[in-house]
Parts: structure tokens; C-alpha cells; sequence
């Protein structure tokens, strides 16, 4: 580097800041041939088993997208408590590459920078990342409660043939409290 910058001043930070650029570059590339297997739109219907042994019919859909700068998942789940009864909720979010192999950060929301940051589970808000362990894609988000208890929900989506089998599994402060397991079929 001394002799880079004896050639001309500032010359080496900007070849650290190619490299930097270059490393950037790579690790998106890398990120978005992960990200490819899983890429699409799938659809499957469960029933949800409760820790008291109860269950509940659900219909599940999840699309995966790449994005510019990583991938988007979308889910939706309807929830049929009563005949006449049902919830539906869609849930939407971005996830970029760390420096981790495999390991993604979601970026829900805007710093005063305008960078892509995330949420705050110590404000109520549920802290989230992504992995990709072989042919796995997993969600994971953290929620921390007013008493500091925490739940942890886990989305495993692996592909199968014809789409993914979904495992989802809710644990509260170290006791799992809900689980299920689908196939969704890819369309």
C-alpha cells in the first residue's frame, strides 16, 4: 500500500473501495443463485395443532421473489376459527446478504440514512433473519414480550418435489406452543 500511494496519493483507498465493491458484488451474485431453487408461488392447506392437542384447519400460500439487492418471501394464512369466522393475514419481507454464508438480514424498515435496517424487538418489534442450509430456506423471528419473556417462530420451507414442505413451529420461552407441517405445491 506504501508503494501504491507514493505512486499517487488516495490511489490505494480507492482500490480498497473497488475491492470492497468487487466483495459486495459477489456476495450478492451468490445470494441470488441461493435464492433461485426456491424462487416462485405455493399453495397447500394444514391443520394447525395447538400445545392442548386442538386443531384448526389453515390454507397457507408463500411466493419468493429475487429482488435487486436479495429476495423477498410473502405469506399469507387463513384461519378458519368458526364457520362464519375467519382471519386472514399476509405478512411481507425483504431480506440482503450478510457477511455469513447463507445467512440473510430482513430489512423492514429505513434508517435516518435511508438504509435498510432492522426492526427493534425490545420496542415490541419481532427481530428476523433468513438462512438457506442446503436445500432449506428458514424465517426466523424473535419477538421479546413486556415482561422480557420471548416466542420464536420458525418457518422451515424445504423443496420437495412439486414445491416446498413447510414446517412452522412456535415456541414461547422454551416451550413450543404450536406446530404444523404442509406441503405447498408450487403453481
Amino acid at each position: 500500500m506504501q508503494f501504491v500511494n507514493a505512486i499517487h496519493p488516495g490511489f490505494g483507498r480507492a482500490i480498497l473501495a473497488v475491492i470492497a465493491a468487487l466483495v459486495f458484488c459477489l456476495v450478492a451474485q451468490t445470494a441470488a443463485a441461493e435464492i433461485g431453487r426456491f424462487v416462485g408461488h405455493y399453495v397447500g392447506s394444514a391443520e394447525v395443532i395447538y400445545s392442548d392437542g386442538t386443531t384448526r384447519p389453515r390454507d397457507m400460500s408463500v411466493t419468493i421473489e429475487k429482488t435487486k439487492k436479495g429476495f423477498s418471501v410473502k405469506w399469507t394464512t387463513t384461519t378458519y376459527k368458526t364457520r362464519d369466522r375467519i382471519k386472514e393475514a399476509t405478512y411481507e419481507i425483504n431480506f440482503v446478504p450478510t457477511d455469513r454464508d447463507g445467512v440473510f438480514a430482513a430489512a423492514m424498515k429505513r434508517n435516518v440514512f435511508g438504509h435498510e435496517t432492522q426492526l427493534d424487538p425490545m420496542h415490541g418489534e419481532p427481530y428476523v433473519w433468513a438462512r438457506i442450509d442446503a436445500d432449506t430456506l428458514t424465517v426466523f423471528s424473535l419477538f421479546v414480550n413486556d415482561s422480557g419473556g420471548y416466542e420464536l417462530q420458525q418457518f422451515d420451507r424445504t423443496l420437495a418435489p412439486g414445491g416446498l414442505d413447510l414446517k412452522f413451529t412456535r415456541t414461547a420461552n422454551g416451550k413450543e406452543t404450536r406446530t404444523t407441517e404442509v406441503f405447498l405445491e408450487k403453481n
